[in-house]
């Protein structure tokens, strides 16, 4: 990696944060200067303007949700012990894996109205995250866990959007009483599938 594109990751890294807690529109580049210790002028060297640094950032945050979750997910073997595993992944939304909460519901929020841009790349994310679910209960159902008529696709977008609706009500009361809540009945509905 070249010391441009070094110094351009490093003001990924920084910046994320701020846009992902304060928002696009929230965050100024005075911040970005803050936070990185760089003038103005090195920030425009690599970014022509706010918005080029906030759909990197946007990219940023939201692979670091997607690889952390991947990971995470990667030490279980079984298709319901995946999705299990999903569900505890976001159990404390008061405490998210990624600085600031979850970036499809920040950014997603922020976006819809004012940047197709952004609303594209977080409905991209959206789409990819139910086909992520949806794909480990094919393959439950492929090896016998699950019971061959369990639609995968509506489950998914089920599971997935009482998550992120959780998520916002958990961030929003400063409490995660409601996604334990959503958490255990989720598992009760998957429960019902196993064979």
């Amino acid at each position: 990696m070249s010391k441009g594109e070094e110094t351009k990751r490093f003001i990924i890294e920084k910046a994320a944060p701020l846009f992902n807690t304060k928002g696009i529109v929230g965050t100024a580049m005075s911040d970005i200067m803050e936070a990185t210790k760089l003038s103005k002028g090195s920030l425009y060297v690599h970014f022509e303007n706010k918005d080029i640094l906030a759909e990197s950032a946007v990219d940023y945050n939201m692979e670091k949700l997607s690889t952390q979750l991947f990971n995470n997910l990667s030490n279980f073997k079984t298709a319901k012990d995946k999705l299990y595993a999903y569900l505890d992944f976001f159990i404390d939304p008061t405490q998210p894996a990624v600085t600031g909460g979850c970036p499809m519901i920040n950014f997603g929020t922020e976006a819809d109205d004012t940047n197709e841009l952004i609303k594209n790349k977080v409905n991209k994310m959206v789409i990819k995250s139910q086909k992520f679910l949806s794909d480990i209960i094919k393959v439950g159902i492929d090896n016998g866990e699950f019971k061959p008529d369990w639609n995968p696709d509506d489950f998914a977008t089920m599971m997935f959007a009482m998550v992120e609706g959780g998520i916002l009500i958990c961030r929003v009361a400063g409490s995660n009483d409601k996604m334990k809540v959503i958490n255990v009945n989720l598992k009760k509905m998957i429960a019902v599938q196993i064979l």
